[in-house]
């Protein structure tokens, strides 16, 4: 599956606080001095956290403070292999306390490092186990699995292929090294879903003089590609003599690509502007777009290995997915992925694909594009289900016939794409509150688990949290549990402890049976 008004809401008096807990937009060359630091310290600081004469720790990101608060993210690694699901934040605070967020409590270590299984066994097994025509294995990687539970030794492959809808599959299966079971599988193609289309014209970043280009420099550098129909490699950058792109229609080539252009320079500027974040992975670098996958494609992906989005053409190749929040929702599992990088599967799944339609729709209300307006429906542009219908509803999630309104304890057990609806809920919820109300022209009733009444605070106030909680506070294993946790830390540190903003995140995730 795919994805893919001034709002209102209470006023705390330790609202400056959140000066002091934002994080500081880096330049390109501040943050690779910053992770260099912090790798140069990252053996003392795996002493200092207790970690064993074996693990060391691989910087992956650096989040600074205005009050000097340092939020690292590492990687960790046993006896030299990658310990997958060993993750960690820690956080650091001006005047040196210091404390750390853990994808796993276990303990870290094995009584050998040599398998018992070859790691082509454990190829064949993998491919064996996979729905993906034409599937292939890569090479196996040895590692530590500390995901779910105690840590073994294991082959991780990675089985490439095509679903059976026409998605690239790129399948991590998680095989054990002793035994030879299967532990764990995940995908890692997160789907989603000028003159546009869906966005009517607009100003769009272009490169070139005589000769005109999709090329975005003032973003990165973000170029979008026409695949022409075909479902690999780069494809061709959209060229014009006019620097005019597109008429609005679908039968125009260019319309498309104008639609995933302007979605991407949105979502740049929302993340820059409303975040502090210098792009997705926080380095100045932009992703790139590929438009016309495959014939009459009705889906759309983000792809981290070539660090890009894909569009298809729709049913009939007649509703291009490139519509606003789609666009937001595919970058958005970039971030994700440079990030927390919440696994795609289980309830992390879930907060995967809930984050990207949280930004999504943050970023469609930001545009503040009269022909697309902000709402809280996901992929309403696009007309997946022929009927006019929205894909998701983040007021009720179930009004889609298949998303949970909230939590409970087999909701990890549904499709990611579903099993995001709590999280979702939650954020309709923080944002606008419960009960009936309209929203630039569209009419809402968000109804709670146990009847608690909800106070809004504002949209804004929501996704700082969010962003704050995915970027510094969740790790790769978070469940909702944990992320009722993160979210809170996040809006002690944003807004206090004591504010009312983390009341209404504490009553928020009440509202969908996240109680602790």
């Amino acid at each position: 599956m795919v994805v893919i008004g001034v709002q209102t809401g209470s006023a705390s008096a330790s609202a400056p606080r959140e000066a002091g807990a934002t994080a500081v937009n880096l330049s390109a060359s501040q943050r690779v001095a910053a992770l260099q630091d912090a790798q140069a310290g990252a053996d003392a600081t795996a002493q200092a956290i207790g970690l064993g004469g074996q693990e060391k720790l691989v910087v992956r990101d650096v989040v600074k403070d205005a009050d000097g608060t340092v939020h690292t993210r590492y990687e960790r690694t046993y006896a030299g292999l990658p310990v997958l699901g060993g993750d960690l934040v820690v956080h650091e605070k001006k005047d040196g306390a210091r404390s750390t967020t853990k994808a796993t409590g276990a303990r870290i270590s094995v009584p050998t490092t040599a398998p018992a299984v070859a790691a082509a066994t454990a190829g064949k097994s993998a491919v064996a186990a996979s729905d993906a025509r034409s599937a292939k294995a890569g090479d196996a990687r040895k590692v530590i699995w500390a995901a779910t539970g105690k840590p073994v030794l294991a082959w991780e492959t990675v089985v490439t292929g095509t679903q059976a809808d026409g998605t690239p599959s790129r399948r991590h299966v998680i095989t054990d090294a002793t035994s030879g079971k299967e532990l764990f599988s995940y995908e890692s193609i997160e789907t989603g879903v000028g003159n546009t289309m869906y966005s009517g014209q607009v100003t769009l970043g272009t490169s070139g003089s005589g000769s005109y280009t999709l090329t975005d420099a003032t973003r990165g550098g973000h170029k979008t590609y026409d695949l022409k129909g075909g479902s690999s490699g780069t494809g061709t950058l959209f060229t014009n003599t006019t620097n005019t792109f597109g008429n609005g229609l679908a039968s125009n080539r260019e319309t498309a690509a104008a639609d995933a252009h302007y979605g991407a320079a949105m979502t740049w500027d929302f993340y820059k502007n409303e975040l502090g974040r210098n792009g997705i992975r926080g380095n100045g670098v932009a992703a790139y777009s590929r438009v016309h996958y495959g014939n009459a494609y009705v889906n759309a992906f983000w792809d981290d290995s070539c660090f890009c989005m894909t569009y298809g053409d729709g049913s009939g190749n007649a509703k291009p997915l490139t519509s606003l929040d789609v666009a937001g929702h595919e970058m958005s599992h970039g971030l994700t992925a440079s990030t927390a990088g919440l696994v795609y599967s289980g309830e992390s799944g879930g907060l995967n694909e809930a984050t990207s339609d949280i930004f999504g729709t943050s970023v469609e209300f930001y545009a503040n594009n009269a022909s697309d307006k902000g709402d809280y429906l996901i992929g309403e542009k696009i007309d997946i289900n022929g009927n006019g219908t929205p894909l998701r509803y983040m007021d009720k999630p179930s009004k889609d016939g298949a998303s949970k309104d909230a939590w409970y304890s087999g909701v990890g057990n549904v499709d990611v794409h579903y099993s995001s609806g709590p999280a979702n809920h939650f954020f309709y919820l923080l944002s606008e509150g419960s009960g009936a109300k309209t929203i630039n022209g569209v009419s809402y009733n968000s109804p709670t688990a146990n009847g608690v009444t909800v106070t809004g605070i504002g949209r804004t106030k929501a996704y700082k949290i969010w962003y704050k909680a995915l970027t510094t506070y969740m790790t790769s294993t978070t469940n909702y549990s944990g992320a009722r946790a993160a979210t809170l830390s996040a809006a002690s540190a944003l807004y206090g402890a004591s504010s009312a903003e983390y009341t209404a995140v504490a009553n928020a995730w009440n509202g969908v049976n996240v109680t602790k």
